[in-house]
């Protein structure tokens, strides 16, 4: 992939909702925890790591608001900033595609409204309800934000839909389909019986009431994921076109590998063989050799299974090479369908400063890692190419590597 330049990025975090706010807090270890609201003495200490003083009254007007769940206004929100931050002014309507990605969408929506029906019947079911639902929902209102009629495409592979939404438009926009597009991933991490499914599957900790002890990625004593929240959008273009009109170029998207894991529905293979796989696909596709990536912001969730597969996956694709890996969900969460691209956009950050973020609340890493993974500061980054990792449930492994300009 020699021509998909990133020219935009827009994020509404925990952190905050600009992109300053998010590597400010990457690079200052920043933990978001805090205690959910569906926490008490039943099911025990459960944290979350929510998007705050967000107002969607901000970037939408209030037909859009009304019409739509929380996960569809981070989209818009967070598309909204990316194309200004682009500066492409007007957009081609048929010469651009919008790819977003998502796990649980409107799930908060169907909750309310099915508690709503058995308290209320018929009357009580919010008339909008499937067009607030329906996954689609983000794509399609930034498609309407601005009236595009180009590719709208919805993503949801778990935990890599947005990863998948990425390398699936750079490879739009290297074949021709289309000039530019709006990417990236959303989620509403409150969703209360998420959360507690979560806790019931032994996904996360709920006897530790210590936020900064919650989702530790390659501890040796890591124990579960923490949930998080909010979207993530970048603006892909043709690099030719990006140049030509004198655009800022934060990236190059150079190669992109999506597989199935096919082991178990929420497990990885042990071995870790089909992740390496997938990162060495998207290394083939860049042009690139282990000894050409200079960082990984990896997958990284501090559940106990997951991080060993990635861990075997990063010691046997980088064998005897010299590679620092972070982890972002310490800071935010787990933020699901907008897990990948933020993890890209830690790894644009690291490009631009030079600097890989350092892995929150890690303290005490597993002795099986053979990499570098900063922990009370951020590491140097020396080479032009950065890593990053998604891999969800059923099996969703997708990798991406991202380059200077």
């Amino acid at each position: 992939m020699k021509n998909v330049a990133i020219t935009g990025q827009g994020v509404i975090s925990c952190f905050g909702i600009t992109l300053p706010d998010f590597c400010r807090g990457l690079d200052t270890k920043q933990i978001a925890a805090e205690r959910a609201p569906w926490s008490d003495e039943a099911n025990g200490h459960l944290f979350y790591a929510p998007v705050k003083h967000f107002d969607p009254a901000d970037w939408m007007d209030d037909r859009t608001l009304r019409g739509s769940d929380r996960f569809a206004q981070y989209a818009v929100a967070a598309a909204v900033a990316a194309v200004e931050d682009s500066g492409l002014g007007e957009l081609d309507p048929l010469r651009t595609a919008v790819v977003m990605g998502t796990s649980m969408a409107g799930a908060a929506t169907l909750y309310d409204a099915q508690q709503a029906y058995s308290e209320g019947g018929f009357e009580a079911v919010p008339r909008k309800l499937q067009l607030m639902a329906w996954p689609n929902m983000a794509a399609g209102h930034i498609a309407l934000r601005w009236k595009l009629h180009g590719p709208l495409l919805t993503i949801s592979t778990a935990c890599a839909s947005s990863l998948d939404s990425i390398g699936i438009a750079a490879r739009m926009i290297e074949t021709g389909v289309v000039d530019v597009a709006i990417v990236g991933g959303t989620d509403n991490g409150e969703v209360k019986v998420s959360g507690l499914g979560a806790a019931r599957y032994g996904m996360t900790p709920t006897d530790v009431d210590d936020p900064h002890r919650i989702c530790r990625p390659f501890d040796r004593n890591r124990r579960g994921i923490m949930g998080g929240d909010g979207a993530g959008v970048l603006i892909l273009e043709r690099a030719d076109h990006a140049r030509k009109r004198g655009a800022r170029i934060d990236g190059l998207v150079s190669g992109y590998g999506s597989l199935s894991d096919g082991y178990h529905p929420s497990s990885p293979d042990p071995s870790g063989r089909w992740e390496r796989m997938a990162m060495e696909t998207a290394q083939k596709e860049a042009g690139l050799s282990p000894r050409d990536i200079g960082a990984i912001v990896a997958h990284g969730t501090g559940t106990p299974v997951g991080d060993t597969a990635e861990i075997i996956a990063i010691n046997e694709t980088f064998a005897n090479q010299d590679v620092s890996v972070t982890s972002i969900k310490g800071n935010v969460g787990h933020t699901a369908g907008a897990a990948g691209v933020m993890g890209v956009m830690a790894g644009l950050h690291a490009l631009r400063s030079n600097a890989l973020p350092p892995t929150a609340s890690t303290t005490d890493l597993d002795p099986s890692i053979r990499f570098n993974v900063p922990l009370d500061r951020p590491a140097p980054l020396e080479r032009d190419a950065v890593q990053i990792n998604a891999f969800g449930f059923a099996g969703q492994d997708a990798s991406l590597v991202i380059s200077r300009n």
